[in-house]
């Protein structure tokens, strides 16, 4: 029962890293780059709407779901003959830490301040919002999170394959 358990919570782990790596990377390959080209109030009331629209329970389920499987998942595997599971899947629980604390550190404050600053529609100068947003840092920090949670995902993908590897010689 036990290491249908490991298996499923492993599965679940790698599924929800993945979706994530898959969020963030259409941020860095589509999102961002799309309205970096838009006007001030374009860019200020279509992120706001999209910031809207990402925080909802399914994202959030799988946002920290990933996390706390990728932990779970690692600590499942500490017994004896798992040490190349446990490996990969905590190196994957580390790297997709760094994604959620960069976005907690740096992401969130930025798009509620955006958020904050209300209807761009009334904004008497929504350059100064969007530069007070910090576009490039936003940029550059979603695309190490991606970079990190890619990585993580790929981790923990091949702790899977160290999975069948240990059922295979059990």
């Amino acid at each position: 029962m036990l290491d249908g358990v490991r298996a499923t919570v492993l599965m679940a782990a790698t599924v929800a890293t993945g979706l994530m790596a898959g969020v963030f990377g259409i941020y860095a390959l589509a999102i961002m780059p799309g309205l970096r080209s838009t006007d001030d109030r374009t860019f200020i009331g279509s992120f706001q709407a999209i910031d809207r629209a990402i925080v909802n329970p399914v994202f959030l389920l799988t946002f920290m779901g990933a996390l706390v499987l990728s932990v779970v998942a690692a600590l499942l595997n500490l017994g004896e003959g798992h040490r190349s599971v446990l490996l990969w899947a905590a190196a994957g629980a580390v790297l997709y830490l760094v994604a959620v604390v960069i976005t907690v550190a740096v992401h969130l404050p930025l798009n509620d301040a955006l958020k904050a600053a209300g209807d761009p529609s009334g904004l008497t100068d929504p350059a100064a919002v969007r530069a007070a947003f910090a576009e490039a840092r936003w940029v550059a920090w979603n695309i190490v999170r991606a970079a990190t949670s890619g990585v993580a995902f790929v981790l923990l993908a091949w702790a899977l394959v160290q999975w069948g590897r240990v059922q295979a010689s059990a």
